[in-house]
């Protein structure tokens, strides 16, 4: 019985090397197979570097679109008090009616902040902003109405929301008229939306063309080793073995590719940010542009070896079968 049960778990430790072996020899060779397809790539350094180009720049006209769009909903969402909406109160209400309109207006469940401005401070604040505050002083009364500044919720700030409520303000009896510009932001997520749309749009007409032209390249590049195909054959080597140097060619191409539309954003960018300080000076404001984060970078990378490997399978499934040693 220890007899039979050492034969058994010799076996056991006999397949346990075995497999070992095989999987340390199948992770060599697979190593083995991407340095000399990148080797092999340097011999044709023409041919690659325009495949390596030509992947490069597809990936950089939607990435660039994208961070273009990043960065004006970056601008656009620092606009919190877009829906704010502006209540003009009645000249002949007294103060007491419109504290009682403030405290009423904080209660509307809809409502996250009032602000009221006395027209004596309205008066203030154009005085410093027109420059005529010569001229204002010889006004007989002061013809700014005051006014009430009440920021909706977050829910509530949506374009159709804020109408709805601008609406239900100007019932209230103190309420002269009110006014919401969210005119403009409805204007900007209509034009975002639509650049969101090119970039989708845009990207899949590129980066099916260089699934195309990878495809290609690899289909010439094994069209051109036919002879080399037939022996390996010959000699027994299986499909997936004579697969893999040419799956590895376009994992490569995808990898430098994905390298080159980062150096290429990062120069579009950078040629962008003196345009960009020149807009911000005119409005002295600070911006600074944003370009891809390290996880938007690792995605562009992804991407990019996905579209490169995606283009050599079809290409190997399809024409290394066909390819048979001649028969004698």
């Amino acid at each position: 019985m220890s007899l039979l049960f050492k034969g058994r778990k010799t076996e056991y430790q006999r397949k346990g090397h075995s497999f070992f072996t095989r999987w340390y020899f199948g992770l060599f060779n697979t190593i083995r197979q991407g340095v000399q397809s990148l080797g092999e790539m340097w011999r044709t350094p023409a041919a690659s570097m325009m495949t390596i180009l030509v992947l490069g720049l597809s990936l950089t006209l939607p990435s660039t679109l994208y961070l273009v769009v990043k960065n004006v909903q970056k601008v656009s969402s620092g606009f919190e008090n877009a829906a704010e909406i502006s209540l003009f109160v009645k000249q002949d209400m007294s103060a007491q009616q419109v504290q009682t309109l403030v405290k009423r207006l904080a209660l509307f469940s809809e409502v996250e902040e009032v602000r009221y401005i006395s027209k004596t401070q309205a008066l203030d604040e154009f005085k410093q902003v027109s420059g005529f505050a010569n001229a204002l002083d010889y006004l007989d009364a002061n013809p700014l109405p005051d006014v009430v500044l009440v920021t909706p919720t977050e829910r509530h700030r949506q374009p159709q929301a804020a109408k709805a409520l601008l609406n239900k303000l100007q019932q209230e009896r103190e309420v002269d008229f009110g006014k919401l510009d969210i005119e403009w932001l409805e204007r900007l997520n209509s034009i975002l939306n639509l650049l969101k749309e090119s970039v989708i749009t845009i990207a899949i007409l590129l980066l099916t063309s260089v699934i195309l032209i990878i495809g290609n390249t690899i289909r010439l590049s094994i069209m051109d080793k036919r002879s080399e195909i037939q022996v390996m054959k010959l000699v027994g080597a299986t499909n997936g073995f004579i697969q893999a140097p040419f799956l590895w060619t376009g994992i490569w191409y995808g990898v430098i590719g994905g390298f080159v539309a980062l150096i290429c954003n990062l120069l579009m960018m950078w040629w962008l940010e003196s345009a960009v300080a020149q807009v911000t000076g005119i409005y002295q404001s600070s911006f600074i542009l944003q370009g891809l984060s390290a996880d938007e970078f690792i995605t562009l990378i992804g991407l990019a070896v996905v579209l490169g490997f995606s283009g050599s399978y079809l290409s190997v499934r399809r024409y290394i079968k066909e390819i048979e040693p001649d028969k004698v």
